[in-house]
């Protein structure tokens, strides 16, 4: 099997369990919070083995940079068709808190789950990974059995970085939301795989704290607290601040308009004006 063929079957079985717990999750409307468990997962081992075809495939097999553009695209897309209902970030399972969407029970059982799908994944891609089905498992297991860190900058650039991108991020999400999934799914995806790309050099803009823990938390160059404060703080900030702009509150915290003001216009039909006139 050639190297690309083997990640597509491994694409392929991560998406098929992901469907399957999705469908059985639905028929229990009360574990609606573990949906977040297996779309945290799905996400996370798919873009664990993307993350190695971009660090060995580009140099060790001769991919080109529009192989992983592509890939991070239909990874990003194929997530968002078949996770529909059920965010995979904890960002945005914040914001729908924020937003009175979801209560707070609900919303803490889903941040728990995400952040358990994604370490499951993390064990699921160790021992896919030690099989050695293709020769960029065996590179990876010999050469790069520690990952490299996304974080490619001090820890305030790093912030920064996050929050730009995440802020660019739910402003066009915020705007979107209700837009057909037919427009919006694509559109985001596109996004996301746009800022990823520009910001690689940074911090690969994650904006999602439970990929992000699956990804780099755990490779070598920053302590566990250091990325916590990148990838946990830098998105819910930049969120924050999106929605704030959008909204011109935080429904959850404030009640009162902050930024705009809501005047409304009150229309008297021409009938009742007449009959006041006589």
């Amino acid at each position: 099997m050639s190297e690309l063929d083997v990640s597509l079957g491994y694409f392929l079985a991560v998406v098929a369990f992901g469907a399957v717990f999705r469908v059985l999750f639905r028929k229990w409307p009360c574990l609606s919070f573990a949906s977040e468990f297996t779309t945290s997962f799905v996400l996370v081992a798919c873009w664990l083995e993307v993350q190695t075809i971009i660090e060995i495939g580009e140099w060790a097999e001769g991919l080109g940079s529009e192989v992983t553009l592509t890939l991070r695209f239909v990874v990003l897309l194929t997530h968002g068709v078949i996770c529909a209902g059920a965010t995979g970030n904890p960002s945005l399972t914040l914001m729908n808190f924020l937003l009175l969407e979801t209560p707070t029970l609900h919303t803490l059982l889903a941040l728990a789950a995400q952040f358990l799908g994604a370490h499951l994944a993390l064990i699921v891609a160790g021992y896919y990974w030690a099989m050695e089905l293709n020769d960029m498992h065996i590179i990876k297991n010999l050469i790069f059995r520690e990952c490299s860190t996304a974080l490619r900058v001090s820890l305030v650039q790093g912030v920064y970085c996050e929050c730009v991108c995440a802020f660019i991020f739910y402003l066009i999400y915020l705007s979107l939301r209700c837009r057909a999934a037919l427009v919006r799914v694509p559109f985001f995806a596109a996004v996301l795989t746009l800022l990823s790309h520009a910001a690689s050099g940074y911090t690969s803009a994650f904006l999602n704290p439970s990929l992000a823990y699956g990804l780099t938390f755990y490779c070598p160059g920053f302590t566990f607290t250091e990325y916590s404060v990148v990838y946990c703080l830098g998105p819910i900030i930049g969120m924050t601040l999106a929605l704030l702009l959008y909204m011109g509150h935080i429904p959850r915290i404030f009640a009162k308009n902050l930024l705009y003001s809501q005047k409304t216009h009150v229309q008297v039909p021409k009938g009742d004006g007449d009959e006041k006139k006589k």
